[in-house]
């Protein structure tokens, strides 16, 4: 009997599904078996998107918040009600190991919960004016309203969350969303339009278009889409800049997360198994995974042989294996450029402690030291499951370590000196300071963004609700107050 090819997937156009005429295929990052096909949009479908997008903006601004809040709880809803097979559709397109994979869905349906609360609460302020003796009588009302329909862009290594981060905000203010999926992980972006299909979300409210990059920059530069959300790697991401300059735009373009590791730092071992876990978790895939690490040199050598012990004990292997947890690059040519860059390491005379293997898209949990600060490893975003470790005497030392990057998204400091966690808040270069945890750590509702080529803007769900809108002022004259 002759097997039945399974049909590609469809994608979304202003909330119903609908086929291309090109397919592409998507690859199980782990082996390179095909996961699924999926129909790419034609041009023509990209402009009914756009223009569904555009024709619903007045209306959909207009909705009231209960609408929006409860098409918002529902997704919610349902993504934890699905958890296992979004997480194998997740793991199946992306390689991240199923633990991290589940934990995912259960982030983005905290996002999609989030933007449920804000949209209830997304009221303005009442400004009194008699402040001033001329303005007696007068109060401004400040209200934000949407700047427009939203192109969000998303990466691969978060493809529900990151998407989660684009589509919640904008609906939670009454913006319809463009989305456009990364070409290697479209699966999971297009289950989430299934969710959202099943809401009373007007027609034209969401499109997912798994279109190439030269459809997506007509995109960035259409004058209809006024807010362009893009997360992924630098070069990009100021392409888009320079395509679309009156635009609103916001970057989330990565980083080398530092951790800092004080004298006064007592549990070693849990700042090793945290360093090694959160360097490694999504293979290194994560703009915030721990690249460099610095510690006192007064902790160093007890440190980094626990650092490497956790480092060897993490399990590689099959991301489906409920107990690995580091799975492949998103594919060979990913782990074929972290090789080179840690061979560049060695041959500039850094030495290896553990790791440094690839076998197909795999590369091992990788440690280096003395590793040059022009080298990539040290100077670059790896993204990839590679530590580089620098001994420093004293907090001065290792705080100017942190600012000599060209990034700055977040930065990690164990220590429990309240002097130094000060210290640390007001001189680190970044975005976030996370004292006595990694630089790893995110939660959904926090502002989270970073500065100099780590981007700009912020995401966290009231965060973005506020980069998605602008101010609008009424003043009434001629009233009691």
């Amino acid at each position: 009997m002759t097997a039945v090819t399974p049909a590609p997937r469809q994608f979304w156009i202003a909330g119903r599904t609908a086929t291309g005429e090109d397919v592409t295929v998507v690859r199980h990052p782990y082996d390179g078996s095909e996961v699924a096909s999926v129909s790419v949009p034609t041009a023509e479908q990209v402009e009914r998107a756009v223009s569904a997008a555009v024709d619903v903006a007045a209306a959909f601004r207009g909705t009231p918040a209960h609408e929006r809040a409860g098409a918002l709880e529902h997704v919610a809803k349902r993504l934890l009600e699905r958890t296992e097979e979004i997480a194998e559709v997740i793991t199946a397109e992306n390689g991240k190991p199923l633990r991290w994979a589940r934990l995912e869905v259960a982030r983005a349906a905290n996002t999609f919960r989030f933007a449920a609360e804000e949209a209830k609460r997304f009221t303005g302020e009442l400004m009194r004016l008699d402040t001033d003796p001329a303005a007696e009588g007068r109060m401004a009302m400040v209200r934000r309203c949407p700047r427009g329909p939203v192109l969000g862009i998303a990466p691969f290594n978060f493809p529900l969350n990151l998407v989660a981060h684009k589509v919640a905000p904008a609906l939670a203010v009454g913006a319809p969303v463009i989305i456009k999926p990364a070409p290697r992980t479209p699966l999971t972006a297009l289950l989430l339009g299934e969710l959202l299909a099943e809401t009373k979300l007007p027609e034209g409210a969401f499109s997912v278009l798994p279109i190439g990059n030269e459809a997506t920059m007509e995109l960035v530069r259409d004058p209809r889409l006024p807010v362009v959300s893009f997360t992924g790697s630098g070069p990009v991401g100021w392409s888009i800049m320079d395509a679309a300059p009156r635009k609103h735009v916001v970057l989330e373009l990565g980083g080398n997360a530092a951790a800092v590791v004080c004298g006064d730092w007592q549990d070693l071992e849990f700042a090793a198994r945290r360093i090694a876990l959160f360097s490694n978790y999504q293979a290194g895939q994560s703009c915030i995974a721990v690249q460099r690490v610095i510690v006192d040199r007064s902790v160093a050598e007890e440190f980094t042989a626990r650092l490497v012990d956790a480092v060897r004990e993490l399990r590689t292997g099959n991301p489906h294996d409920p107990e690995v947890e580091v799975g492949p690059l998103v594919d060979e040519a990913a782990a074929e450029r972290v090789e080179e860059w840690i061979n560049e390491a060695t041959s500039a005379g850094a030495k290896v402690l553990v790791g440094g293997e690839r076998e197909g898209s795999t590369v091992s949990p990788t440690v280096l030291v003395d590793v040059p600060t022009d080298a990539k490893i040290w100077a670059e975003e790896i993204f990839g499951p590679v530590l580089a470790v620098s001994v420093v005497d004293g907090v001065n030392e290792a705080f100017a370590q942190v600012n000599d990057s060209a990034y700055g998204l977040q930065a990690g400091v164990f220590t429990r000196d309240v002097q130094v966690a000060f210290r640390a808040s007001a001189e680190l270069e970044v975005g976030g300071v996370v004292i006595g945890d990694v630089p790893s750590y995110r939660a959904d509702q926090m502002p989270y963004g970073g500065v100099k080529s780590s981007g700009f803007g912020r995401e966290g769900v009231s965060s973005t609700m506020n980069d998605f809108t602008e101010e609008k002022v009424t003043v009434f004259a001629g009233i009691r107050l």
